[in-house]
C-alpha cells in the first residue's frame, strides 16, 4: 500500500523500548534497523512519486528489507540465530 511506513518502529511497536535497548547496545543492530528504514523510505519515495526503476531493482531492494526486518524481528524476540 503507497504511503504507508514499514520502519522498525511501526511494524513492530510492541518492541518499542526493547528497539531503543538494543539499537543503544549493539552498534550491528543499530546499523541493520537503519538500513532498513533507509530502504523503507526509499521504495516508499520510488513507489509515491512514480519514479523510473526497473521491476527487479525494487523488488531486490523489498528482499533485502523484508530479510532485515526478519533479522531485526528475530533479536527484539531474542531469538537471534548468529
Amino acid at each position: 500500500m503507497l504511503s504507508e511506513h514499514h520502519d522498525i518502529d511501526h511494524e513492530f511497536p510492541e518492541y518499542h523500548k526493547r528497539l531503543e535497548v538494543l539499537v543503544e547496545a549493539d552498534p550491528q543492530f543499530a546499523e541493520q534497523v537503519a538500513r532498513h528504514d533507509k530502504l523503507d523510505n526509499q521504495i516508499r519515495e520510488l513507489e509515491e512519486l512514480g519514479m523510473p526503476i526497473s521491476d527487479e531493482n525494487i523488488e531486490a531492494m523489498k528482499f533485502e528489507r523484508a530479510g532485515l526486518k526478519d533479522i531485526i524481528y528475530a533479536k527484539l524476540r531474542g531469538q537471534e540465530t548468529t
